[in-house]
């Protein structure tokens, strides 16, 4: 009989139902008239997953936590009011492209700022986590990187840190959650990675066994990464681009 341990996750696709409803292209096409059943709840989800790199923009800009907080959420509460959709385009390009200049625009909006309602007032809003958002703004290197230098940067990142969200996601979903942290270990930037044999004589498997888990683990990382970043661009013709894009922004 197999040990059923050293058994690869089979990582069931549960959650690939949600990206055809949560896509930026599915903003896009409501904003150009075609069905807007799913463009807000697309809207939300992408707003509720990239919210951080907005926040560390306004800090950046000068404002104090509370009122970064303030702003974002207001912004945020005006993004799903509904109003940004005949303004989406394909010509604006990218979602974190179009955020951004919107963001922007918002702040540099004098008469909204002053009669704003904090945290969104009565319209529904983000729920964004105040305490973390500073928490992880105050890990933010103190240099002169610019604002929006800091958004692309927090953005790449984000990215990057949900596909690694999901793929722990379908490990806890097959009961494997304990192993996604052990193999985890081998893709951290916070410490080096450990021996296939220190990993194996943990959980029990041949060394051989923990290579190939591993193995696995970094093609489905690619897959869910190339899934997230489809969310977040026009079409699939522009995720390699995208890509490319990101690991520049890392690597500067």
């Amino acid at each position: 009989m197999s040990d059923r341990k050293s058994e690869p996750p089979s990582l069931s696709s549960a959650s690939a139902g949600v990206f055809a409803t949560t896509h930026w292209s599915v903003v896009l096409a409501a904003a150009s008239g075609k069905d807007s059943a799913n463009a807000a709840a697309a809207l939300e989800q992408l707003c509720l997953a990239y919210w951080y790199p907005l926040y560390a923009y306004v800090r950046r800009r000068g404002y104090s936590a509370e009122d970064a907080q303030d702003g974002t959420q207001s912004f945020f509460a005006r993004i799903l009011e509904g109003n940004v959709l005949p303004r989406a385009s394909s010509q604006r390009g990218r979602f974190r492209s179009f955020l951004l200049t919107a963001l922007q625009n918002f702040l540099a909006d004098e008469h909204d700022r002053a009669t704003a309602r904090k945290r969104g007032g009565g319209h529904q809003a983000v729920s964004l986590d105040a305490l973390e958002g500073e928490a992880r703004y105050a890990l933010e290197p103190i240099d002169v990187v610019t604002p929006d230098i800091l958004f692309e940067r927090r953005w790449a990142t984000t990215v990057l840190e949900e596909a690694w969200r999901l793929l722990e996601t379908e490990y806890e979903a097959e009961g494997k959650l304990a192993l996604f942290r052990e193999l985890r270990r081998f893709n951290s930037a916070q410490e080096s990675a450990p021996g296939y044999d220190e990993i194996g004589r943990k959980l029990g498997l041949p060394e051989n066994t923990v290579k190939s888990l591993v193995h696995r683990m970094r093609r489905r990382y690619r897959t869910l990464l190339r899934t997230e970043i489809a969310r977040t661009v026009e079409g699939p013709g522009e995720v390699d681009e995208e890509i490319r894009y990101l690991l520049r922004v890392l690597g500067s």
